[in-house]
């Protein structure tokens, strides 16, 4: 058997080699871009060093095939550095190509890349050729390629401009060294700056850090900090025991005092001992109470560092997440006809890395609408006063505790007489709805899925998915999206997004005696209201903030609480939204905001409903975050499929004249249309399910008087079903009726020891029985 294509190759030197790839391609791409517009020489000398980089890194390792394009490389950007030649636009083209290769040559396994890189023989020769035929007009012989390690020594390479030699560790594990080139250690973070997670170079050796084992590392991090804050709670507590022995000590010695007229002299003394002894403890304690503070303090601050730098190292620079960008533009702006200048902001901008590997395909979509949509062509410009380039930025910058992420352009801007069309033309609102829609009402509709402005579908955009996709993602991550534009000036997307995934800041609410958190940006408003400025329309519940009616939604009975027995007032609000729904949730008490570092639930609890992760507080106690868009969910099936509670509203207020609800659960359609016509006729509002399962779900949600089951269903049988609702705490009392085919005795006794109120035969359809044991469960249809 052959041996593989690694066989001959030093896997460390090889893992070096791609991460030096990674580093060089991105300086390469990103300049590249840069030197086509402002080809100055001090532009152009980076590039040449990465490219010469390369080539020498290629040659100690033994991929030939990369020394010899990574050469012609070098040998057309020395010649441009040098003022030999200007660089064009089809050179910079082929630059590009070659760097791609070297970019998707980072991105595979490392013990796959010589045997990549040998199945591309061709392509790595041909592109070779090109560059120096750019750089001669004819093409060249290809230069003299490096043996490969075990080969024969080749002939001496010609003179190479006098470059560093590629920066290649030294190795511990083994006892030897990368040959004919003196170690050089990769360049160093900034002062101040983070450092990216990424596999780093040290002296030691090849260093890999996983993000599993980095999470972990946070996890740890962030309970070392709660512990360490709630210390804090302790030293109230010596306060409070440090304060009790001065009026101790007091009554001690006045009875003392009285004690020394009355009392035998060995009573006095061992009171007087007491008393020593009292004093003796209260110095321990003052002193100790000093030392527990002191020490606290230097806990505390000893896990806020701890906790800072492992939060530090979740960062990477804004930078980090840019590449590819300046290249997108280059290309296409050519497609387009267009000149576009990109100016990213905030490079060092310090960016949670998983935050950063979300936003590429934002900002993906943000800069192609830009380049498509919104910056005009030279002439367009020219002609309204315009310089010939656009200009488009991308920002990052920390403002008030969140990150900005600002995509900007100076183009045409969106119009919004057009957009007031198009949403007329989908349906979306009715025409005269849409001429009263204000500016920002107007541009909310941009981040609808499947909406688009454009005229036509392109390859670039006009699909309506890119904006959609900017808005789920600002959401996921707990963030929002907002777009500013004036016609003839340009559009702006604003990203405003969390600081790093593994803090959150909170809003703290007592629901129940139990507390819940939910993500501050997501929050619209706060509100304590009196429950007489609620008002009820078509029987849902209203509060009117702002000319809106904001739809009411009990807490409780999202959590299936039992409501208590009177209600609070004013009224807690807090209204929160999705893209197309705004909901005021009603909850006991706003306890105030906090930073909570985020546990992920253990994945055996499964999805929670309404439930997105959990914290650990200061005080050391559990709390659970609240998943903004699951509540929005489930607030949209009560209203399909039950009825919103009141709030602020008695029992016997609320108790108005209605149809009584009755829920029919059977396998059998031929069944369950009978059972539904009888009841239906006598006046009783029907609703059916399927089986034990689906009679559940539709009870997690409605609020009905009374269920009629069968025993033999599947996914869940009646019997079952009887089961779970008398355990449930909320709907216990509801009335349950077996009617089944089965008419033993066992069965019957089966049913009602599980809990149902009534067990009939199905026999009983052709007769009142029915009729008469619904009537006497919950009485006639219609509630007195």
């Amino acid at each position: 058997m052959s041996p593989s294509p690694a066989a001959n190759f030093d896997p460390m030197l090889l893992d070096l080699f791609k991460v030096e790839l990674e580093n060089h391609t991105r300086v390469l791409e990103k300049g590249l871009v840069e030197a086509e517009a402002d080809r100055a020489p001090e532009r152009i000398e980076p590039l040449m060093r990465a490219a010469h980089s390369i080539k020498g890194a290629a040659r100690i390792v033994g991929l030939t095939l990369a020394v010899s394009l990574a050469h012609a490389m070098e040998d057309l950007l020395s010649a441009a550095q040098k003022g030999q030649l200007d660089l064009t636009g089809e050179q910079v083209d082929l630059l590009l190509k070659g760097n791609d290769l070297y970019a998707a040559v980072s991105r595979i396994e490392t013990a796959g890349i010589p045997g990549w890189i040998a199945e591309r023989e061709v392509e790595f020769d041909r592109m070779a050729g090109e560059i120096r035929a750019s750089l001669t007009g004819t093409p060249g012989p290809a230069p003299a390629r490096a043996a490969a390690p075990g080969a024969p020594s080749p002939p001496a390479p010609e003179k190479e401009s006098p470059v560093t030699a590629p920066a290649v560790p030294t190795r511990t594990e083994k006892a030897c060294s990368p040959p004919a080139s003196e170690p050089v250690a990769p360049a160093a973070a900034p002062p101040g700056e983070p450092r990216p997670v990424a596999p780093e170079r040290t002296e030691g050796g090849l260093v890999r850090v996983m993000t599993e084992n980095l999470d972990r590392l946070m996890g740890l991090a962030g309970e070392s900090l709660v512990q360490a804050q709630s210390v804090k709670a302790f030293y109230p507590a010596l306060l409070r025991i440090k304060k009790g022995f001065p009026p101790l000590t007091s009554a001690l010695e006045h009875l003392l005092e009285a004690l020394n007229k009355e009392t035998d002299r060995e009573t006095v003394l061992r009171l007087q001992e007491a008393l020593d002894q009292i004093e003796r403890i209260y110095h321990l304690t003052a002193d100790h109470t000093v030392d527990f503070e002191l020490s606290s303090r230097r806990l505390e601050k000893l896990a806020h560092r701890l906790y800072d730098e492992v939060v530090a190292s979740r960062m990477q620079p804004f930078s980090d997440g840019m590449h590819g960008f300046a290249r997108l533009v280059r290309d296409m702006a050519r497609e387009l006809g267009k000149k576009v200048r990109l100016e990213i902001l905030g490079e060092a901008t310090p960016v949670d890395r998983d935050i950063l590997e979300k936003l590429e395909a934002p900002l993906s979509h943000l800069i192609r609408n830009a380049l498509d949509h919104g910056l005009e062509t030279p002439e367009e410009r020219e002609r309204a006063g315009k310089p010939a380039e656009g200009r488009l930025s991308v920002e990052a910058r920390h403002v008030a505790g969140m990150l900005n992420i600002i995509v900007a352009d100076d183009g045409r801007g969106i119009p919004l007489e057009r957009l007031r069309a198009k949403v007329v033309e989908k349906g979306l609102v009715h025409p005269d709805m849409a001429a009263g829609l204000t500016k920002g009402e107007l541009l909310e509709f941009l981040f609808l899925p499947g909406f688009s402005t454009a005229g036509k579908v392109s390859e670039i955009s006009g699909r309506g998915v890119g904006l959609d996709v900017v808005f789920t993602m600002a959401q996921e991550v707990g963030g929002t999206v907002r777009v500013e534009s004036t016609e003839g000036k340009g559009t702006r997307f604003l990203l405003l997004l969390p600081l790093t995934l593994s803090v959150i800041r909170t809003l703290l609410i007592e629901i129940d005696s139990e507390t819940y958190a939910m993500p501050l940006t997501r929050i619209d408003r706060i509100l304590r209201v009196p429950h007489d400025s609620l008002h009820v329309v078509e029987d849902r519940q209203f509060y009117t903030l702002d000319g809106e009616n904001v739809g009411i939604v009990d807490a409780r009975q999202l959590f299936r609480i039992p409501n208590p027995s009177g209600s609070a007032d004013p009224c807690q609000l807090l209204i929160f939204s999705d893209r197309m729904n705004r909901f005021g949730l009603v909850v006991d008490r706003f306890l105030g905001q906090q930073e909570l570092v985020v546990r992920p639930l253990d994945p055996r609890l499964g999805k929670l409903a309404n439930i997105s992760a959990g914290a650990i507080l200061e005080d050391g106690s559990p709390v659970l975050i609240l998943d903004v868009d699951d509540l929005v969910r489930s607030i949209d099936h009560l209203i399909g499929h039950g009825r919103l509670r009141k709030v602020g509203i008695a029992k016997e207020e609320r108790a108005e004249d209605r149809t009584k609800r009755v829920l029919v659960v059977d396998d059998s359609l031929t069944v369950r249309e009978v059972e539904r016509k009888l009841l239906a006729t006598e006046g009783y509002e029907v609703s059916v399910a399927v089986d034990g399962m689906d009679g559940w779900n539709s009870l997690q949600g409605g609020a009905f008087d009374l269920v009629v089951t069968d025993v033999d269903m599947p996914r869940m049988n009646g019997i079952e079903l009887v089961r779970k609702i008398k355990a449930d705490p909320l709907l216990k009392a509801l009335p349950v009726m077996i009617v089944s085919y089965k008419d033993r005795e066992e069965d019957r006794l089966r049913g009602l020891d599980a809990g149902a109120d009534y067990y009939l035969t199905k026999s009983s359809f052709h007769d009142e029985t029915l009729l008469k044991a619904v009537r006497d469960l919950i009485g006639g249809p219609r509630t007195p």
